[in-house]
């Protein structure tokens, strides 16, 4: 992309989260030719206020609609709109952008991201919730429309950049690498007693505190492998999770002959924003440079699958099929929000998703109809999240 490059139009949702944040930071860093139609925010209207300043996009959103007031106050001679409420950002999301960032934590930024594919833009995944409640039906609606899905999670970056579409009939196995996050030494007994400040602790990445504690109870690594079960066609028995504390190879993709090729770098979320954006080009910017002879030697490990259930519960989802993956990913939010308020323990969490699971298994509520998979989809995470309320409440009793 050289100085001549037409400017690329951008909308980035979840722009004041972590991955947003990195977003802009590349762009600032790297001077890449990008207009910006719009930025969007859940509720954090002070940072979003002070990115349409420095950005100018056409249009910024908050989705709390309390905030909309002082989203105007904030922007009031910018000649910036000011728009607030889920239907704002799904309208932000279908401006006709080249690229959008798809960046909103949890299955909240699903529509906007279907709505975004179905204009043909380029969509830099990084909600990982949009591929696991509704992961085929939102790759066939971006096809039929043009455009493409590039995944921004740093394990599925890696395998979208060595994983080569000749070969792609020939890869016996893909290896999601997990750093262990901040418990991978502790025993059961002391993650009983793990406090929400220790969980999201994370030793190697800055994350939001929901992304923290699910790299912490590793349901982030059991979304990922739904991801990449989708994203990659691979049936759930040939993707692996291997612990690697480092967090420098970022995953790995083995082929049937033995070969197994790896992408390396430094733990930050610029360099897959980057390649999401270039793709097939490179981005030149001032990136981190990986000094091997820095780290020393590299270690990996197995998952501890009795510690860490939550690879086992996404497994059996994946098998399920139909609305599980989205039914396991809802009870899991409303098991994260009620560890972060203290209502149950670390523990906890692992069950509540486990219990929603299999009630919902018994009473047939997975089944998914293909016509409107996104649809259901998004009946089914209502309906997880009520059955997972009362999971966590029965468990906040016996506690």
């Amino acid at each position: 992309m050289g100085a001549l490059t037409p400017p690329r139009k951008v909308v980035v949702l979840g722009s004041t989260g972590s991955i947003g944040l990195s977003t802009l930071s590349l762009f600032e860093e790297s001077g890449a030719p990008v207009q910006m139609l719009a930025l969007t925010a859940g509720r954090n209207v002070e940072r979003l206020i002070e990115q349409a300043r420095r950005w100018k996009p056409i249009l910024a959103v908050i989705e709390d609609e309390s905030c909309l007031a002082d989203l105007r106050a904030g922007l009031a001679g910018t000649g910036v709109k000011a728009a607030a409420g889920a239907e704002a950002v799904r309208e932000a999301a279908a401006m006709g952008a080249d690229w959008v960032m798809s960046a909103i934590v949890g299955a909240a930024g699903l529509a906007p991201t279907v709505a975004a594919a179905r204009t043909g833009a380029v969509i830099a995944l990084a909600n990982k919730e949009s591929l696991v409640c509704a992961g085929p039906a939102l790759l066939a609606i971006a096809r039929a429309a043009g455009g493409s899905v590039v995944p921004v999670d740093s394990e599925h970056s890696a395998i979208f950049q060595v994983l080569q579409p000749d070969c792609a009939h020939r890869v016996s196995r893909l290896i999601l690498t997990a750093s262990g996050g901040p418990f991978r030494t502790w025993d059961k007994a002391a993650m009983a007693r793990a406090t929400p400040e220790q969980a999201i602790a994370h030793p190697n990445w800055s994350m939001g505190a929901k992304i923290s504690v699910d790299s912490a109870t590793m349901m982030n690594k059991g979304l990922e492998m739904i991801e990449a079960s989708y994203l990659f066609a691979t049936p759930e028995d040939r993707v692996d999770v291997v612990i690697h504390p480092q967090s420098v190879i970022h995953s790995l993709v083995e082929y049937v002959d033995g070969s197994t090729l790896a992408q390396l770098g430094p733990p930050d979320m610029r360099a897959p924003i980057a390649c999401a954006f270039a793709w097939p080009d490179r981005l030149p910017w001032p990136a981190p440079r990986l000094d091997l002879a820095a780290y020393g030697q590299l270690t990996f490990e197995s998952p501890d699958l009795d510690r860490f259930p939550a690879i086992g519960i996404a497994r059996e989802a994946l098998r399920l099929g139909g609305g599980a993956p989205a039914a396991m990913n809802a009870a899991n939010e409303v098991a994260v929000a009620a560890f972060l308020d203290r209502r149950i323990g670390f523990l906890d969490i692992a069950g509540a998703v486990a219990g929603t699971l299999e009630r919902m298994n018994s009473l047939g509520d997975l089944s998914v109809a293909e016509s409107d998979a996104v649809e259901t989809a998004l009946m089914i995470d209502g309906s997880a999240r009520r059955i997972a309320a009362e999971v966590v409440a029965q468990k906040r009793l016996r506690a």
